[in-house]
């Protein structure tokens, strides 16, 4: 036979108190000491009692869900953001849905509409590149970058980026390549723009590589690059940093001894490839917290903006530059440095 799951009374009943200071304790709202609602939380799990999502809505009118839309779950970085809006969204009572916009405009619009039907009371939105998100009948947080137009919360892209063209800089590069993959993305134009920025007193170049989000990728051809004297290559993702480094040892120049590489995001694979990657991190735990804590205080205050975009204070997040084995020292004048010499044709071939 199933087991019927506890109610509010039986814990009330175990702590001989009323089943209103139990639900209060529950929820976060009306006056119980903390000693008092931390008995009442240890009891109820003790009981394994799980709130009830419908009965909260017909009694408050919320059903205490939130959505979730991410541009591309099958890019290694949504899955850590999600799980870090999640963890947050849990320790503030909200369960999470999620939905793909599997990088497109019209799957992102199909998604907020179907999380609104679901009747979320708020959504978090990280929207695809270039979109503002707004007036979709709910309170919204938007997770972007500072330059986005309505953003609630991001970490600092462009302060990432410099973080990165400072440490290039300081280790002697010269002559460094920024390197991105859509030029209609706001955070990739932070990112390149701080390290551009960064970089002023040396000579960079920007190219935005499009293609270099496939396997092939035979439009970069890091031997020309090196050959005119860029000895650091700046990207603007971890991923792409991977494709930089593969090209780079195929065409015989060796990193960091040669050149430099870094990336974005420090995703769980930066560290275990050899070499592995310098990159800036995100405190993810740090933005989610932000925007659900945002959120929650629209929804519980009802808001009546227009477009019911969510702001927050503060809206930037410092990122923190993990130096790895991917950059080394500028390679001296040729000549000076023995490892400083540029492969011949031959030399690949063989």
């Amino acid at each position: 036979m199933k087991q019927r799951p506890p109610k509010l009374t039986e814990i009330a009943d175990r702590l001989d108190i009323s089943t209103a200071t139990v639900s209060n304790a529950l929820s976060g709202k009306g006056r119980v000491s903390a000693e008092l609602a931390k008995r009442i939380k240890q009891t109820a799990e003790e009981l394994g009692y799980v709130p009830s999502v419908s009965a909260r809505a017909l009694r408050t009118g919320m059903t205490g869900v939130i959505g979730l839309v991410l541009p591309d779950i099958g890019n290694p970085l949504f899955p850590q953001i999600a799980q870090a809006i999640e963890n947050a969204a849990t320790d503030a009572g909200f369960g999470v849905l999620i939905a793909d916009s599997r990088g497109s405009i019209k799957a992102q619009t199909e998604a907020i509409r179907h999380l609104r039907d679901r009747g979320v009371d708020g959504m978090i939105v990280v929207p695809r590149r270039g979109t503002r998100v707004a007036n979709i009948g709910c309170p919204v947080a938007m997770i972007d970058s500072p330059s986005t137009p309505g953003n609630t919360v991001s970490a600092d892209h462009w302060g990432g980026g410099w973080l990165i063209g400072e440490h290039l800089q300081k280790l002697g590069h010269r002559k460094v390549l920024l390197i991105g993959n859509n030029r209609d993305s706001i955070v990739q134009n932070d990112r390149l723009g701080g390290a551009r920025a960064a970089l002023a007193d040396v000579t960079t170049e920007q190219v935005w590589l499009d293609s270099l989000s496939l396997p092939s990728a035979s439009a970069f051809d890091p031997l020309s690059w090196y050959r005119a004297g860029f000895t650091a290559f700046v990207t603007v993702s971890d991923l792409q940093a991977l494709r930089v480094l593969t090209h780079l040892q195929n065409a015989g120049i060796t990193v960091p001894a040669m050149a430099s590489v870094s990336g974005f995001d420090d995703l769980m694979f930066a560290s275990a490839v050899i070499p592995a990657l310098t990159t800036v991190r995100m405190d993810m735990p740090a933005v989610a917290g932000i925007a659900i804590n945002a959120l929650k205080q629209a929804i519980e205050a009802g808001s009546t903006s227009p477009d019911q975009t969510v702001r927050a204070s503060p809206d930037r997040v410092p990122m923190t530059l993990a130096a790895r084995r991917s950059t080394g020292p500028a390679p001296q004048e040729e000549g000076e440095n023995p490892l400083f010499q540029i492969p011949s044709e031959g030399e690949l071939k063989s």
